[in-house]
């Protein structure tokens, strides 16, 4: 499917959409500015994310200072975690402070499932932070160094904080804003983009690195 793309869709408007995505225009948008069709537009960027997800797939575990936090995307219910986040899809973050993030679609926010991606992403005796979510009552008995912030009483206390990986829910949430909603199945490669934007916040180094996708998995 790769191959009969590239014959229908020259190089330079490939670059083109490719520098279009990079400055966050929609795919809709992009197809009338390179003059290809909508669905054209939209397999591309579709293919984008696909290599995005591929990149960062192996990503080493992050030490240090940690955040960590839930969230939920999507539904048109607002509600506090757990039962009020009907028709949202539960996500999970770990966030080193003055480093990268790391992203995943979760199937429920129950200790075992935060603390299984916790074991795997982060290393031990790592300093984690979070708020007083009851699933992270585990990390108290765990290698890791855990402190607590209490969101009800302050959002911050000198260094107990977890202002980082709110600020990339926010950067996130306000990314897939323009999209008018993004199909629950290609969800996580959405996700993937944003965790990839957040780690490489350079336009030239994110087109660098497209370029260089492209050219390793579909030249």
């Amino acid at each position: 499917m790769v191959s009969m793309w590239k014959s229908r869709l020259s190089q330079t408007k490939q670059n083109r959409l490719m520098e279009h995505f990079v400055a966050g225009t929609t795919a809709r948008c992009a197809a009338g500015l390179v003059d290809v069709n909508f669905k054209t537009a939209t397999f591309y960027y579709h293919l984008l994310r696909m290599l995005i997800c591929l990149a960062t797939e192996n990503e080493s575990a992050f030490a240090g200072e940690i955040e960590v936090d839930e969230s939920y995307f999507g539904g048109h219910r607002k509600g506090k975690r757990g039962r009020g986040a009907a028709g949202k899809v539960p996500v999970f973050g770990i966030l080193k402070r003055r480093g990268k993030v790391y992203t995943k679609v979760i199937a429920d926010t129950k200790a075992k499932t935060l603390m299984g991606i916790m074991q795997k992403q982060i290393k031990p005796d790592s300093i984690v932070y979070t708020d007083h979510y009851r699933s992270y009552n585990v990390l108290d008995v765990s290698e890791f160094k855990h402190y607590r912030i209490n969101h009800s009483k302050l959002f911050a206390d000198k260094q107990n904080h977890i202002n980082g990986i709110e600020n990339f829910w926010n950067q996130a949430k306000r990314h897939m804003r323009k999209f008018n909603g993004v199909p629950k199945s290609h969800f996580p490669l959405f996700l993937k983009e944003c965790e990839w934007r957040f780690n490489n916040p350079k336009p030239k180094s994110q087109l660098k690195q497209l370029k260089q996708l492209v050219k390793q998995y579909m030249g």
